[in-house]
């Protein structure tokens, strides 16, 4: 593992810190990957009931690095190469919703887009009062993906959704509780200490049971969601090749004058 995502233990909690500080813990092709293994190898932790998703202090994630070369600077013709890369942070996502252990993502700071879809496959999402959330895909040409529609959808409900990924406006905390996409808002610097305190509460029952309520629940609430999202992938590799396209990436991405 690189120095982007750490584990420690807290009794039967994980807690999986992504700090990737000189980048703003954008997602590199690295980063999701590394992200991906983690989730899978905590699944046959049999001791662990409950998973804390965290950043840091100042930043959850910037989303997306739009300045990977293993990303963007795959030759325009190599479909094949293009359409393997885009498909990384869904395979992160599918590997984080799958967990078995319940999973909280504690958020502090900003987070961004991919940064969002990765807390949208968490059970539970506690940001502190000063988290901002904003989703900027559309802006830069390429469609929501990593099946994070049918999760906002589920969330806040249709029309919300395409508010918020087509106006593409910042929301804090409490504006996102209201809508839903947040569990829990506590004071800045706290986000971490109450999943904590929630994932105490919820060790208290026996992991199968965690395990299987979970399973149970999102079987349900996902059922028609994974019939629906099998072309989202390809939707933005088509989207993201378009001259509009590139030219909003490197627009969004140039540092400011």
């Amino acid at each position: 593992m690189n120095q982007a995502v750490s584990i420690r233990r807290d009794g039967a909690t994980a807690i999986v810190t992504l700090d990737r500080k000189q980048n703003r813990n954008a997602l590199s092709q690295a980063v999701m990957a590394e992200l991906t293994e983690v989730a899978e190898g905590l699944r046959g932790e049999r001791d662990i009931s409950t998973v804390i998703l965290a950043g840091t202090q100042e930043i959850f994630s910037a989303g997306v690095d739009l300045k990977d070369p293993a990303r963007w600077e795959i030759d325009a013709g190599d479909i094949e190469g293009i359409r393997m890369a885009s498909e990384r942070g869904a395979r992160m996502c599918r590997a984080w919703e799958s967990i078995p252990q319940l999973t909280i993502a504690a958020v502090e700071g900003l987070n961004v887009g991919g940064g969002i879809a990765l807390t949208l496959c968490c059970d539970w999402r506690i940001h502190s009062e000063t988290a901002r959330l904003r989703l900027p895909e559309a802006q830069i040409g390429i469609p929501l993906s990593w099946q994070t529609v049918p999760r906002l959808v589920n969330l806040v409900g249709p029309a919300k959704a395409k508010q918020l990924i087509l106006r593409g406006k910042e929301l804090d905390s409490q504006a996102a509780l209201e809508l839903g996409l947040v569990d829990l808002v506590v004071p800045p610097g706290t986000a971490l200490d109450a999943a904590l305190e929630v994932a105490r509460d919820v060790n208290r029952n026996p992991r199968l049971v965690i395990t299987m309520t979970k399973q149970s629940i999102n079987s349900y609430a996902n059922a028609l969601a994974h019939l629906s999202t099998h072309m989202d992938v390809d939707q933005a590799v088509l989207c993201g090749m378009s001259a509009a396209a590139v030219q909003a990436r490197r627009q969004f991405s140039a540092p400011a004058a």
